[in-house]
């Protein structure tokens, strides 16, 4: 069956002079336009090509690929707006209608907007829609430190709420932030807990003991190729530290505590220093 807003792989029947006729089963033939064709694709070949439809809301198959497909969510620009919704920007030649009722408020031409993609029931047409809690799911049960793929969604009091995965809801709070964050952005994260309502707290750096050993090397390192100093110290800024090693305060301290068991280190008041 052919799927409508995702990739396909079908075989090439025919070639016209404005392109190839791919076997779409019960569609009937697909067009692959004569731009996207090269000198490789013979008539029996199976290629991968992602299906839309074109202005005339008939299936048509591109080799470009887009910036999300159907069941999943995105951040995208909006092109330009008419009377009846918004037409964003994802990649492909014709873009991606939002209509007026599925935004959350008016979308207007520049702005980016989260949002998730679907094929219209009632129209069979490819569609976004920015009401995209209704398409998030309870998290089932996840251990601490697994990976994590996070779309930043939006700023929150207590942070930022993000889509986990592309199936779940998740938060990173203010405390866990270490560097700029923006809607849209795409992070990798961890899982810190899943809350009885489903959804995730985030974190964006790990934890355990393995962690802290690593970064206690890479903080080694760093005085060994710095004449054995570094000026920040357990109760420098968080954002110092992280500006300069990309690890939290919390993370930074615990390496310190490991390298001065160690007796590597000794600690000052304007830093920390090798042993000689």
């Amino acid at each position: 069956m052919l799927r409508l807003g995702d990739y396909n792989t079908l075989r090439i029947v025919k070639s016209v002079d404005f392109g190839l006729y791919l076997d779409g089963g019960e569609e009937g033939e697909i067009l692959l336009p004569q731009r996207y064709v090269t000198k490789d694709m013979h008539i029996g070949d199976e290629i991968e090509v992602f299906i839309y439809l074109d202005q005339e809301e008939r299936p048509v198959a591109t080799t470009e690929h887009p910036i999300a497909k159907v069941g999943e969510f995105a951040s995208l620009e909006v092109a330009w707006v008419n009377q009846y919704g918004a037409f964003l920007k994802w990649g492909l030649m014709k873009d991606l209608f939002c209509p007026f009722r599925e935004q959350k408020k008016r979308m207007e031409q520049g702005q980016r907007h989260i949002i998730y993609i679907k094929v219209d029931k009632e129209s069979y047409r490819l569609m976004a829609t920015a009401k995209v809690e209704k398409y998030l799911e309870p998290a089932p049960a996840m251990k601490h430190g697994d990976p994590a793929d996070i779309l930043v969604w939006q700023k929150t009091d207590l942070g930022f709420k993000c889509i986990v995965n592309n199936r779940y809801q998740g938060q990173i709070y203010d405390n866990q932030i270490f560097q700029p964050l923006h809607s849209g952005d795409r992070l990798s994260g961890f899982i810190d807990h899943v809350r009885q309502d489903g959804k995730i707290d985030l974190t964006l750096q790990p934890s355990g003991r393995q962690h802290t050993l690593d970064f206690a090397e890479v903080l080694l390192r760093y005085l060994y190729e710095n004449d054995g100093y570094c000026n920040l110290g357990d109760k420098s800024p968080a954002e110092l530290i992280y500006d300069r090693f990309q690890v939290s305060k919390k993370a930074y301290k615990k390496a310190i505590g490991d390298l001065y068991r160690r007796r590597l280190i000794t600690i000052t008041d304007d830093g920390i220093r090798l042993v000689k």
